[in-house]
């Protein structure tokens, strides 16, 4: 059923300009950029990064507040999982009407690959402005290494693969250049002028490798402009990857020489070292927009960015560095006396940009103390402060956590209210629940746990186990009850407080034990994508136990959606 989305009052200030009427391969404002979110499809396959549908419909969801153009929400060939949540997304958030009309489109991504695109279409035909977002690589190495074909071949397929999208009765199409930045220079132009007169609308330049400076990006979009027969019809986009730590930087130069979409996502997760950073792009554009970029602008609601940021962070398991633009936990955080006295002074002397604006909540917190003998209204009230907007059910969840930590230390800080925020709060039902663990370890005999699961239908199973240490015994015991073949990636634990009463967040990465390289599953004989889980308690041994169960729970949910693929 569609449902209706209010754009909140409390605009952004940025937002005193109209959103363009949405016509696929045309902007009536020569000076608007849309922003195209693919957190979902390319942020998502970043290492542990996997998230179930309803994560992913909870995330499309507040994409529309943010404001988002075009929502890209996965691969439907990759899985049913993705599959379910294209189709959901489609259905709900592609048919959401804001109050000026704004409805997100829904671009749906697939190789050029017959089935692929029909699978796509299948999943995104649903919503009120569909788009296809086919791909194929255009540069040397990837066509005679991956592809195995040659530039004729390539171009043929392009040309096919286009034109089938068309006959499902797609308007909107947008055709990637995988490799485009590696990619020759007239090869590129020809196989873009190609799918140009095929009926795309969209033409998407990668730096799949992120390779590349600003300046060879903005010369290869200005070229392109030059060189490309029919590219005037159409939108020019980039896709910019951060492996140089250049990702923000090139995007807005491929804006500033005539990119009109930019490919992004929430805390620039992506493969490798992720991908250009949708706050940090947008924030360049609304500060910078006006006096350097020739009035460039978007219709994202900054003051979401925060939220919204948070959101990827717990759903993902992706934590943020502290020294992240904007929305890093020492983003506006100043610890120099001279800093100090220059804030007191002028905000201005060190923030060019306000807290605010991307949905921070100042506040001086002088007289609020939080303990055992706070109520839930001042824990409410603290909350959002801080920045979260939660629900009357998970306000009481969070109290819940709030006061048996509160029992055990004689301050609750504002770290600790974001690990229970972050770790227990908005998290759907676990078909497994640690509902008891004993640990003996030291220097003398093996360490040795035990472990009592609840199941989701409500039984309780008991397991011991042996291991080299306290760790090692409690996953063994763990296993041997939930009894699914599973290999540690990777394990850490990070201490978030400060002092004798010390939260500890416990993070891993596991894959099913005959996971190989890919991040997808095409078959049953194809290999397994990576799940990660966190948790944060005062036991280190029980939060481990805590964030293993988690990854465990999205593989089981994994494997069911699998199976009925």
């Amino acid at each position: 059923m569609a449902t209706k989305t209010s754009i909140p009052s409390s605009q952004s200030p940025k937002l005193s300009r109209l959103r363009p009427q949405y016509i696929p391969n045309h902007i009536p404002d020569s000076s608007y950029v849309r922003i195209l979110d693919t957190t979902l499809r390319d942020g998502e396959q970043s290492p542990g990064a996997t998230m179930t549908a309803k994560e992913k419909l909870d995330i499309a969801r507040q994409l529309v507040k943010l404001g988002v153009d075009i929502i890209q929400p996965g691969f439907p060939s990759a899985s049913n999982s993705d599959f379910m949540a294209v189709k959901m997304i489609a259905q709900e958030v592609g048919n959401a009407v804001g109050d000026d009309g704004y409805v997100p489109v829904i671009a749906s991504f697939c190789r050029c690959v017959e089935k692929d695109i029909a699978t796509a279409w299948e999943a995104v035909k649903y919503a009120k402005r569909p788009r296809l977002c086919t791909s194929i690589a255009t540069s040397p190495i990837h066509m005679e290494h991956k592809l195995r074909k040659s530039k004729d071949q390539v171009i043929q397929i392009a040309r096919d693969m286009v034109k089938f999208a068309r006959s499902l009765g797609c308007n909107d199409i947008q055709f990637g250049a995988e490799d485009a930045t590696r990619s020759d220079r007239e090869f590129l132009y020809e196989i873009l002028g190609v799918v140009i007169e095929a009926g795309a609308t969209t033409v998407n330049i990668a730096d799949t490798v992120g390779i590349v400076m600003p300046l060879e990006l903005g010369k290869l979009i200005v070229d392109i402009k030059d060189n490309t027969p029919g590219i005037a019809n159409v939108i020019i986009s980039t896709h910019c990857h951060n492996d140089l730590g250049l990702a923000t930087a090139n995007t807005i130069e491929g804006a500033r020489t005539g990119a009109r979409q930019l490919e992004v996502t929430i805390n620039g997760i992506g493969e490798r070292a992720g991908n250009a950073s949708l706050e940090e792009v947008v924030m360049v554009l609304a500060s910078k927009g006006d006096h350097a970029l020739n009035g460039l602008y978007t219709r994202i609601n900054t003051r979401h960015i925060l939220e919204t940021s948070k959101m990827v962070e717990e759903y993902s398991g992706m934590h943020l560095q502290p020294h992240k633009p904007l929305v890093g936990a020492n983003a506006f955080v100043h610890a120099s006396g001279i800093h100090q006295d220059g804030m007191l002074k002028h905000k201005g002397t060190y923030e060019t940009i306000s807290p605010e604006e991307i949905g921070h909540k100042r506040t001086t917190r002088i007289g609020i103390v939080l303990g055992k003998l706070s109520g839930s209204q001042a824990l409410r009230k603290r909350l959002e402060e801080l920045g979260y907007d939660l629900k009357e059910d998970e306000v009481d969840s969070v109290f819940r956590q709030f006061k048996a930590m509160a029992e055990k230390k004689k301050v609750v800080t504002d770290v600790d209210l974001k690990a229970l925020v972050s770790h227990k709060a908005c998290h759907a039902e676990s078909i497994w629940k640690l509902g008891g663990l004993q640990v003996t370890c030291g220097t003398i005999g093996l360490s040795t746990a035990t472990v009592k699961l609840v199941n989701i239908d409500g039984s309780t199973h008991v397991a011991c186990s042996i291991g080299i240490g306290a760790v090692d015994s409690t996953y063994k015991a763990i296993n041997l009850v939930v009894k699914e073949p599973t290999k540690l990636l990777d394990y850490s634990l990070n201490s978030v407080t400060e002092g004798i009463g010390v939260n500890v967040t416990a993070r891993v990465v596991i894959c099913r034990e005959n996971n190989h390289t890919s991040t997808y599953a095409f078959t049953e004989d194809a290999n397994y994508p990576t799940f990660s889980g966190i948790a944060a308690e005062m036991d280190v041994v029980v939060s481990t136990a805590k964030a293993y169960l988690v990854a465990l729970n999205k593989l089981l949910r994994w494997k069911e959606s699998f199976r009925c693929a």
